[in-house]
């Protein structure tokens, strides 16, 4: 979806105040300065979270910044009062957090800072967190997630032992673990580590609602909960799936982004959510859904959008784990074609594609005579796979 076409759902553009209250982790305001060429309006409404046993208040609407490349916008967003901001060091080759690190540097000690490793051992991890301490311009990260962590075996003694030697030595003050899928496994088996602040998940409308009394269990546990892939594909439907735009329901094509922001927000459970943000546009969109109650016409219109993209979005289920005869981890596939259609960002897709092990990125589909992967929410894996594999390989 283009800007212009977010902007006329909401009508007007929600315009940058003069001065805008940023919470310390106390609560207590910090004024911040308007960034230039907005005129000065009524201040955005503000929402905050408490981030499990971190204590942090955070705005409930965050900044993703995995696709963004504009510092302004970063920059922004810190003026208005947003202040948590995530990254990772796979972000843009490592551009991003140099782009984030130069855009907060003077907002640091108003602002909260996250970024993730993937690395599978104790040395390159600390390695990597030495890397992104010095390309974010800061002594230590708020939160340090284990990156992209699918199931339990990815989450090893090695790298938890690295985020204990991070705390001990001030690196970080608390230590997350971020998974797309399968969070009826790992939930419960995060949980039972005793070891992680926070938690860094997929939650969006399209999910199955068994996921819910795990949300409460994490809360029970104190764990912070932040919420990602909260728009289901992107922000960029007609884009995304390819609809005939003469098909596509036009409220639902406009309103779907701000709708999947409210039904988010709606729940309590969820500390903060972090999209992603590459224009002022959405960046006054996204703060704007902090002040706007979800509807029922809300809940009407993601049942539309759902029933939409049912043949093309994966939900991250984990259901189809294993049942490829040739071993391609589905759903980490059709999630990097995903990053293209819906984010745009073809290369970071085929560079997670061209990542996979020899053996599995050679699969081609279409030398299959039957696909054994069957999706029970009605996604079209055999079709979705073969167009990554045409993109990417």
């Amino acid at each position: 979806m283009n800007s212009s076409s977010r902007r006329s759902f909401l009508g007007t553009s929600l315009a940058l105040p003069a001065l805008a209250s940023v919470p310390s982790e106390t609560g207590s305001p910090a004024q911040a300065p308007a960034a230039q060429g907005r005129a000065p309006q009524s201040a955005p409404k503000f929402t905050y979270g408490t981030l499990g046993k971190t204590g942090m208040k955070i705005t409930r609407v965050a900044f993703g910044c995995m696709v963004t490349s504009d510092q302004s916008v970063v920059e922004r967003a810190a003026d208005t009062g947003i202040n948590y901001f995530d990254t990772a060091r796979v972000y843009q080759g490592g551009n991003n957090e140099r782009m984030v690190g130069a855009a907060l540097k003077k907002y640091r000690d108003k602002v909260y800072i996250s970024s993730k490793t993937g690395a599978k051992d104790r040395k390159s991890a600390l390695a990597d967190l030495d890397t992104s301490l010095k390309e974010l311009q800061t002594d230590h990260l708020d939160i340090w997630h284990l990156h992209s962590r699918s199931t339990p075996d990815m989450v090893n003694d090695e790298v938890l032992d690295a985020q204990r030697i991070a705390k001990r030595d001030g690196k970080i003050r608390f230590a997350g673990v971020s998974f797309h899928g399968g969070h009826a496994e790992m939930i419960p088996a995060m949980l039972k580590l005793n070891h992680f602040d926070v938690f860094l998940m997929s939650y969006n409308f399209t999910m199955d609602p068994a996921i819910e009394p795990l949300l409460v269990a994490a809360r029970k546990a104190n764990v912070g909960l932040i919420a990602m892939k909260v728009m289901a594909g992107g922000v960029k439907p007609t884009r995304f799936y390819q609809v005939d735009p003469d098909k596509l329901n036009k409220l639902t094509h406009e309103g779907a982004p701000l709708a999947a922001l409210k039904w988010v927000l709606k729940n309590p459970n969820i500390d903060t959510l972090i999209p992603s943000i590459v224009d002022n546009d959405q960046l006054d969109e996204n703060i704007a859904a902090m002040g706007a109650p979800f509807s029922p016409a809300d809940g009407k219109l993601l049942a539309r959008r759902l029933e939409e993209i049912r043949p093309l979005y994966c939900r991250m289920c984990g259901h189809c784990e294993g049942q490829c005869s040739q071993g391609l981890p589905v759903a980490d596939v059709l999630r990097f074609l995903m990053y293209a259609e819906g984010y745009g960002q073809f290369a970071m897709a085929r560079e997670h594609f061209q990542s996979l092990p020899a053996e599995v990125a050679e699969v081609r589909c279409g030398s299959c005579a039957n696909c054994t992967v069957e999706c029970p929410n009605g996604v079209q894996v055999a079709a979705r796979l073969h167009k990554a594999q045409q993109l990417f390989a």
